[in-house]
């Protein structure tokens, strides 16, 4: 019989390629994972810091407001999305997501010395959208 099976009693080769192709895709994947994930949190933001505040479990369905306090403008600019916003616009927006994800929660990451009427803000525009859940990031020194 004619047979393709070359065989010899030797050991199978361990094939590498594709085991690197595999690898290379994972390492793609992962990496255009974590920058989106880092990007949504603005590192330029103080967080005040809570002794007693507790670590969240996850993140699954934050939208996340960042409030950068500018003293030398005196003004405070929010984002969300990685985009500077009106609160008033972003809304329907909110309330979109709310009907998406009934789970949805709002994070807002304020610098320490923010006034209180900016964060309020955010609170209030979440409150408009039908939004009942909302945390504020801190730190834990």
């Amino acid at each position: 019989m004619a047979g393709g099976g070359g065989g010899g009693g030797g050991e199978p080769e361990f094939q590498i390629a594709p085991m690197i192709d595999v690898l290379l895709v994972l390492l793609i994947f992962f990496m255009s994972i974590a920058t989106t994930a880092v990007s949504r949190y603005d590192p330029s933001i103080q967080l005040p810091i809570a002794p007693d505040a507790n670590k969240k479990e996850d993140s699954v369905g934050e939208l996340v407001f960042n409030i950068a306090w500018r003293p030398v403008e005196n003004r405070a600019i929010t984002t969300f999305e990685e985009s500077e916003v009106n609160l008033d616009a972003v809304v329907p927006v909110l309330a979109a997501r709310l009907k998406a994800m009934p789970k949805v929660r709002v994070l807002v990451r304020s610098d320490g010395m923010t006034p209180v009427r900016y964060v309020s803000a955010v609170v209030d525009a979440a409150a408009k959208a039908g939004i009942i859940d909302v945390t504020f990031a801190t730190m834990n020194r």
